[in-house]
């Protein structure tokens, strides 16, 4: 059971939320919610559990109980990591909304290792897989599926979200990808979202062994990355949530200062909101 001390304060925020064209709220970790000015809401990579300690130990609060959204249209995952899926976390939600899982095949196949469908009653047609090149709309929203850069995950993608408005991207924890520039060139990134951290020592539960491990993007890949991607504003994810794995997301400014992009850097924390 997962349980909040915020209880169901910033899923009333969003629930009340009336945008003038696309707002997103930053979950901590890799997570978002995106609601645009038709109302249609979605959530990418939403993850509320609390790690496996001592190997990964959250150092964010849970910012609300998976049975407090009442209304999402999809949860879009990155790739088949337990932060990006999680039954807990994201079963309840489409339980509750009826909304869609979109997802590479690997992603899916966690579902079902889970039992999503005898835990939580998420029917198959909830679970939809996705491939780079695939194109989903969702009310005033358009969902591009993109290739990404992971070493660790077996099936990463990125997600390009496309608003009259503007444009957001998600990386998942990707590395500096190829793609990227043709990202770039294809769309007219506003935001970038782009997951940072540091080299941390990874304990082994059983034999306390420590082991020096790189999970995402340095600071210098960061810039790097939005810089491929043309984006105006880098919105760095992921640098808060691991013990030993976060970064200092102000050093970016220092990093992009000699690069054409991103314009800005926006730093987001749990819970804040931030608009296209």
């Amino acid at each position: 059971m997962i349980h909040s001390e915020w209880g169901d304060w910033l899923p009333n925020r969003v629930a009340a939320a009336d945008p003038d064209g696309l707002a997103g709220w930053y979950l901590g970790c890799n997570g978002f919610i995106l609601k645009a000015r038709d109302g249609t809401t979605i959530l990418i990579d939403p993850y509320l559990g609390g790690g496996d300690p001592p190997r990964t130990v959250r150092m964010i609060p849970v910012p609300f109980e998976p049975g407090d959204i009442e209304a999402a249209e999809a949860i879009f995952a990155t790739h088949e990591h337990t932060d990006h899926v999680h039954g807990p976390s994201q079963a309840p939600i489409l339980a509750e909304t009826g909304g869609i899982l979109y997802a590479p095949s690997a992603a899916i196949a966690v579902t079902e290792a889970e039992s999503w469908a005898d835990e939580w009653e998420v029917t198959d047609e909830q679970r939809q897989p996705v491939t780079p090149g695939d194109e989903i709309p969702l009310g005033e929203l358009t969902i591009h599926v993109r290739n990404a850069h992971d070493p660790d995950a077996e099936e990463p993608v990125s997600y390009v979200i496309e608003h009259d408005t503007g444009v957001i991207f998600h990386a998942g924890d990707s590395k500096p990808a190829t793609a990227f520039e043709a990202v770039g060139a294809e769309f007219d990134i506003d935001v970038a979202i782009v997951a940072m951290g540091t080299v941390g020592n990874l304990t082994d539960p059983e034999t306390g062994d420590r082991t020096p491990t790189k999970w995402y993007a340095s600071p210098d890949e960061a810039v790097a990355m939005a810089n491929d991607l043309r984006a105006d504003r880098l919105l760095p994810s992921h640098w808060d949530m691991w013990k030993g794995f976060g970064a200092d997301p102000t050093a970016l400014h220092a990093h992009a200062a000699s690069f054409p992009y991103p314009n800005q850097l926006e730093i987001v924390e749990i819970g804040d909101r931030f608009d296209v």
